[in-house]
């Protein structure tokens, strides 16, 4: 069966990639990472925890060194790579050959990142000296994926682990205007490079275009003209199977948890229903509304079925169906009757409401309020105290947060 990889950018997401059915993670730790400048990232210090979670939930755990590398971080390299070796990770993803070499000197498992633009069998060959899985370049089609997968079984490509070298393409998520999102709008218009984890997303904006010796507005059919919509393949994930990719990864280290509790359940599903033979057009359907519901820019099949030109949004930001609004947090939590007590102190709460509840150790909950009690145990419809209680399906912690879900308005 396939491997599916979930993006993890906090304690929460990491739980909830747990929860709904991944097989492996990756992350990032400090700053030599394409998210380094977000705020949904881990340091070192966190590589113990990170690894032991994982391990005991028998999920892999990779880490992301996938930024280009000056000769003055170096040593910056060798302390990290050192962390991660003594910390039992399972791969580094790189696409800097010092990286590269490096990992591979400790013995470390390396993936080769999509930021090396793999297209060709040649490139595998030559990476699969350090490499056990290649992330291809995203530009590819299934049939050149296919081809691709035949040859690295009939010319033996092996990995330095002695197995096939594995292909890993991305299946879902944010897609980049550049090719394999090797992007220096960024870098060129604000000083941020996109190459160093820092990427302002310039190519989201909106734009008009004029022609320069009349000053005349050049008519186009939207203004982002510079940013896809995100990338999904439920529709046809039957045939990036058939293709011979041997991980299917989920990108969003930037989003929120709900997002990768959302897609990796999704995707989990997906991906047994064709082993099962149960896969439909039917729960295609199902599944993609389900999708809708958090951060997306719209959808399109990407490159994998002949496309050769983006397909691009026509919102700034996101196109989901809900919105989370903040309400309150947990102030305690009743294990023997499963009944969590929650401080309102941003929002009011009604019988019938979905909610979610979202904490570093608790992951994701959503679920809808069946029955809502005072502080005094009387049975009430909608909260008009700060402190209410009602049943949760699992066990909650102290200050997990409490979110409304709540149907978002057409704009």
């Amino acid at each position: 069966m396939v491997e599916l990889t979930a993006p993890v950018g906090s304690w929460a997401s990491l739980k909830a990639a747990i929860d709904n059915g991944a097989d492996s993670v990756y992350l990032g730790v400090g700053d030599l990472n394409m998210r380094s400048s977000s705020a949904l990232n881990f340091s070192l210090d966190d590589l113990p925890r990170l690894v032991r979670i994982c391990h005991e939930n028998n999920l892999k755990i990779y880490i992301t060194l996938n930024t280009i590398v000056y000769d003055d971080e170096l040593e910056k390299i060798n302390n990290i790579l050192d962390r991660l070796q003594q910390n039992g990770v399972d791969a580094v993803i790189a696409s800097d050959i010092a990286v590269i070499l490096k990992a591979a000197e400790r013995g470390l498992p390396v993936h080769i990142s999509t930021q090396a633009n793999i297209t060709n069998i040649e490139a595998i060959k030559f990476f699969s000296q350090w490499a056990t899985t290649v992330v291809l370049a995203r530009e590819l089609t299934l049939d050149k994926i296919k081809i691709l997968s035949e040859k690295i079984k009939s010319e033996n490509i092996l990995g330095p682990n002695g197995k096939l070298v594995r292909i890993e393409t991305f299946v879902h998520g944010a897609l980049c205007m550049a090719v394999s999102g090797k992007c220096y709008m960024s870098l060129d218009l604000e000083g941020k490079s996109a190459n160093r984890g820092e990427c302002h997303q310039i190519c989201r904006r909106k734009y008009k275009l004029f022609n320069a010796e009349t000053n005349e507005e050049i008519l186009i059919d939207r203004e982002h003209i510079m940013s896809p919509k995100d990338l999904c393949t439920l529709p046809f994930i039957d045939k990036l199977i058939d293709s011979g990719i041997s991980v299917f990864k989920i990108e969003g280290r930037g989003r929120q948890p709900e997002y990768v509790a959302l897609t990796t359940r999704i995707y989990h599903e997906a991906i047994q229903s064709v082993y099962d033979n149960t896969f439909s057009q039917t729960k295609v359907a199902s599944w993609m509304e389900d999708l809708k519901r958090v951060y997306n820019r719209g959808f399109w099949d990407g490159y994998y079925l002949g496309k050769t030109i983006g397909e691009w949004t026509d919102r700034e930001g996101s196109s989901a169906t809900e919105l989370k609004e903040y309400i309150g947090f947990v102030s305690n939590y009743f294990n023997k009757i499963n009944v969590a007590e929650v401080n309102l102190d941003a929002g009011q709460l009604n019988v019938n409401d979905r909610i979610y509840i979202i904490g570093p150790n608790t992951g994701v909950l959503e679920f809808r309020i069946d029955e809502l009690r005072d502080n005094n145990g009387n049975v009430i419809q909608f909260s008009n105290k700060n402190i209410v209680s009602f049943k949760v399906p699992s066990r909650v912690r102290k200050n997990d947060k409490v979110y409304l879900i709540k149907n978002r308005k057409n704009d």
